[in-house]
């Protein structure tokens, strides 16, 4: 009995991290304070967007079978900031998005301008919740 229950577990499919696009992604957004958004429609899409860069060209999504998540660290004081979703991973009936921050090291010369780090990304369409989490390097 443990051999077939061990055979079928070995020949259990491995479900894989939903794919991340690159919608956008960039050191300036209108957004100036911290936000994390899924976004599952349309006019959400166009809401964000507006918000995120009103002068810009919408990318287009098909939210059938897709969706958009964003991180946006907000103000930042000099440039070499980032952030970058590094994936999604389900986990029981949550989907988590993982991204990472960057920042200048504190001797490294940086641009003495505002800025307003963001990605977007378009995954797989997920229903249920969604959390996003800081990680390491």
């Amino acid at each position: 009995m443990l051999i077939v229950l061990l055979a079928a577990l070995l020949q259990t499919p491995q479900s894989s991290p939903p794919a991340v696009r690159t919608v956008t992604k960039g050191p300036m957004s209108e957004i100036e304070s911290p936000r994390q958004s899924a976004v599952r429609s349309a006019d959400e899409w166009s809401a964000l967007w507006k918000t995120h860069d009103p002068g810009g060209q919408m990318p287009a999504i098909d939210f059938s079978r897709e969706m958009v998540v964003a991180v946006f660290l907000g103000s930042r004081p000099t440039g070499g900031y980032g952030v970058e979703i590094v994936r999604a991973v389900g986990n029981s009936g949550t989907l988590v998005v993982e991204y990472r921050e960057t920042a200048p090291s504190p001797d490294a010369i940086a641009a003495q301008i505002l800025t307003a780090p963001y990605h977007l990304a378009a995954i797989p369409k997920h229903d249920g919740e969604v959390r996003f989490l800081k990680v390491a390097k």
